[in-house]
């Protein structure tokens, strides 16, 4: 129960990628879980809450800096950590 103590609040909007003034790095020291649509995902690279969109790679496709592209998906995205 202490370990919830010390988490910092979860944003509305955060970045996996570290170059997106959405990363928040204090957040990623947890395990964070994402739920869009009532499902579970754990290939989600982006999330928006109010504006209830997520973003996914798009399969095995990169663009020429390597990066994954990514998708968006509309619709109810909920976040919060993770319990071990």
């Amino acid at each position: 129960m202490t370990d919830s103590a010390t988490r910092p609040p979860l944003p509305d909007h955060l970045s996996v990628d570290p170059r997106s003034p959405h990363h928040v790095a204090a957040v990623f020291e947890h395990d964070v879980g994402i739920r869009f649509n009532g499902k579970d995902r754990t290939d989600v690279s982006e999330y928006c809450i109010s504006e209830g969109w997520i973003k996914v790679p798009a399969g095995k496709s990169v663009d020429r800096k390597g990066n994954p592209l990514l998708i968006k998906l509309k619709g109810a995205v909920e976040a919060f950590y993770v319990e071990n």
